[in-house]
């Protein structure tokens, strides 16, 4: 899609813009549903697309396409609405070209060119999985992905990246003999490489919702409360990660906003690495064309910076941390992160834990207020903790509270840490959280 990103530059150029960047993805991807303990459907699609964004005296204008027959009509579009916009005096251009660094463990050439059969194997080996221990799979799903993405820009910038993505996910159903317990549970994973063992993710997907049979009440109070890397994605995603964000900060939109401040328990470290070895989030350049890094958010519970793509950064007077991410060709970036690493000093943190409450995963969580930080959520799949040990399953619970303070009171971390998407973290303890059971 080269020449076709060329052809929408020259033609942003020639109808006025002063800056313009092309994003184009080219994408074969193989998705696989399952329902019950069958294949509901499989499919194997491609997509082609193209994003353009033109710069007229600091404003900007988009426009995409998928036909290629499109994209002189595209360029002018994008150059028109942006010639139609306000001025923006705090723009100080599109990224130059740098040096990219390298990146490792992004493509696996076996993803490359899986066969769709091979995937449906897989999806009925995680079916399998599940079956295997005794419960029953409600739904699922397999996708397998090659993509390639072209960024150029007036400044000189050509850029393109190449990766592959295998992702999983299966949930399932146990009843007793009696069918006076019911539970569920699921399970997935996430990875550049085919390296996932879609068997073992059934499997304990089947092994959580057995262990959650038979659940007891609660006392509504106060307690101690270990969030799974599950539960405790969630909650960052949602109610946190946000105010992370440059853009946020400058609007006035966030919490974190204070640099130097004490926002998290000491010796908990914060950083979003754009260079780890096989991260989802891992490129060589955001997709503006800036240099990916490793960026230190908190460090020993001090607040130390923001993520930045060039326009907030621009506007501050720095330089870019490299976080503009797209969504797609039909989407401009926007401040994300690339993988965020939460780290704490590590122990047998359940056997320290006299009493309280062990969260594998939550619902709700979308819910929160990403100003505030303030959240209710409900709690799946949660135990008791009882003298160091998890105990008897508990089978309805609400929490309640603000991820901004929970994390100043985070007081242990486990060894377990895990991979969930594009946030790195172990299981964390937090004190004195108010339950509702």
């Amino acid at each position: 899609m080269l020449p076709a990103a060329e052809q929408a530059i020259e033609r942003a150029r020639r109808a006025g813009a002063d800056e313009a960047d092309v994003y184009c993805i080219a994408d074969r991807s193989v998705s696989i549903s399952t329902k019950l303990n069958h294949i509901e459907y499989a499919t194997e699609s491609l997509t082609r697309g193209i994003g353009i964004r033109a710069i007229v005296a600091g404003a900007v204008g988009f426009s995409s396409t998928n036909d290629e027959s499109e994209i002189d009509r595209a360029s002018e579009l994008a150059v028109a609405q942006a010639a139609a916009s306000q001025p923006d005096p705090d723009w100080s251009g599109l990224p130059q070209p740098g040096p990219y660094p390298a990146v490792h463990g992004i493509f696996d050439p076996r993803l490359d060119e899986i066969e769709l059969s091979e995937c449906v194997e897989l999806a009925v080996d995680m079916i399998h999985g599940v079956t295997s221990v005794g419960a029953t799979p409600t739904s699922g799903g397999l996708a397998v992905s090659t993509g390639t993405n072209y960024l150029l820009n007036t400044n000189g910038v050509a850029h393109d990246e190449k990766g592959t993505s295998f992702s999983a996910m299966i949930e399932c159903i146990v009843k007793d003999d009696g069918g006076t317990s019911i539970s569920t549970a699921y399970e997935f994973d996430l990875s550049r490489s085919f390296d996932i063992d879609t068997f073992e993710i059934g499997r304990r997907a089947g092994v959580l919702a057995k262990r959650s049979l038979h659940g007891g009440k609660i006392e509504t109070g106060r307690t101690t409360v270990l969030f799974s890397p599950f539960a405790m994605t969630d909650i960052l995603e949602y109610a946190f990660s946000s105010s992370l964000s440059a853009d946020n900060v400058q609007k006035g939109r966030s919490m974190l906003s204070e640099v130097e401040a004490h926002v998290a328990s000491d010796g908990l470290n914060m950083f979003d690495d754009g260079l780890r070895r096989g991260g989802i989030g891992t490129m060589r350049a955001d997709d503006e064309g800036t240099p990916s890094r490793k960026t230190v958010l908190i460090e020993d519970g001090i607040l130390k910076g923001h993520l930045h793509d060039s326009y907030t950064a621009g506007k501050a007077g720095i330089a870019s941390t490299g976080n503009a991410i797209r969504s797609g060709y039909g989407t401009t970036p926007s401040i994300s992160v690339h993988n965020l690493v939460l780290e704490y000093p590590t122990s047998d943190v359940i056997a320290e834990t006299e009493k309280g409450v062990l969260v594998h995963s939550v619902i709700g969580a979308h819910t929160a207020n990403q100003y505030s930080g303030d959240f209710s959520i409900e709690a799946r799949n949660a135990f008791m903790i009882e003298n160091g040990e998890v105990t008897q399953p508990i089978k309805s619970l609400m929490i309640a509270g603000n991820v901004f303070e929970m994390l100043k009171k985070i007081d242990g971390a486990g060894t377990d840490t895990r991979v969930i998407g594009g946030i790195i973290l172990p299981t964390l303890r937090i004190p004195d959280l108010r339950i509702v059971g």
